[in-house]
């Protein structure tokens, strides 16, 4: 029998960047170095970053920016044994709370054109295309696509919202 634990969503700190690094490894082509996690953690004050733990494991993380009136998803990843699970459900509508806390007004990232399950997901939270940065990913020159919520206040998108969270809470 395999021991399973519960998910915990909690702020990163910079004792979790190694095992961040790890995350980061597995998930993409071109990985954030170290110091660039230290630096979002110690030195931009505009910065959030989450982790998800499994008993003492971080098997996803994902960060964000505030700019003005725009949270800004910089970063999302879940290891590839865990995906699928929703994790990465419940890591993006912590990063709702984040940016409300923040008094974000809107959500915004940029995801591969290729990602078709990213894409899907941050569409089932509202997120729409709205525009395209050509050759954004250094590793293959691959396409960017834009993606933004409406309002975060607006009722809509609170609904939506409180009735996700209530889905997968009642896993």
């Amino acid at each position: 029998m395999v021991a399973t634990f519960p998910i915990v969503i909690e702020d990163m700190t910079a004792d979790d960047i190694a095992a961040v690094q790890e995350v980061e490894r597995v998930s993409f082509p071109v990985p954030w170095p170290a110091n660039a996690f230290k630096h979002e953690l110690t030195q931009n004050k505009n910065a959030r970053y989450i982790v998800a733990r499994e008993g003492e494991r971080i098997i996803a993380y994902a960060g964000l920016w505030l700019a003005l009136d725009e949270a800004h998803i910089t970063t999302f990843a879940v290891i590839p044994e865990r995906r699928r699970r929703r994790i990465g459900e419940r890591m993006l509508v912590r990063l709702f709370d984040l940016a409300t806390e923040l008094k974000a007004e809107w959500l915004t990232l940029e995801v591969r054109a290729s990602n078709f399950p990213a894409q899907r997901l941050y569409e089932k939270y509202g997120f729409h295309a709205a525009g395209i940065r050509r050759h954004y990913y250094s590793d293959n020159n691959e396409d960017a696509i834009i993606m933004w919520t409406e309002r975060l206040r607006d009722r809509a998108v609170r609904e939506r919202l409180a009735k996700l969270r209530l889905e997968f809470e009642e896993d």
